[in-house]
């Protein structure tokens, strides 16, 4: 199977690893709310056709491995995903959360971590770079 998306004007296989940390280090990742935040998240990326190569979550965080596109920012990305699963995780489990986050609604810290990743390292692009022509 081909890992590039094909478009009509491109080829691509832009990746980037994402970590959510929720409000507080809140540890409220575990059970059934967990499952649901990460088929909240999968189901956003489905729609964007963008893909979940790999995604885990510990009590207080979330790591995401997605492929996406190129006309589709990381910042983009974070804000819908992180969005989207704070509404529908108020939707479903508003009187848990109100527990936790009693004055907001809330879910996910306001930063994030992003990281870039390849499919071959740093010292072998720029080899090719440099024997090109």
């Amino acid at each position: 199977m081909d890992k590039y998306q094909h478009r009509r004007h491109n080829k691509n296989l832009l990746m980037v690893h994402l970590i959510f940390v929720t409000k507080y280090r809140k540890k409220i990742l575990f059970g059934n709310f967990n499952n649901d935040i990460k088929q909240y998240i999968f189901d956003a990326c489905q729609e964007r056709h963008w893909y979940i190569k790999r995604m885990e979550s510990d009590k207080d965080h979330i790591h995401i491995l997605l492929q996406y596109n190129p006309t589709d920012s990381v910042k983009n990305i974070v804000s819908l995903l992180k969005q989207k699963s704070t509404y529908l995780a108020w939707k479903e489990y508003s009187n848990m959360l109100k527990k936790y986050y009693w004055k907001e609604r809330t879910l996910w810290s306001d930063g994030y971590f992003a990281a870039s990743i390849g499919m071959v390292s740093q010292t072998t692009i720029e080899q090719y770079i440099k024997n090109q022509g």
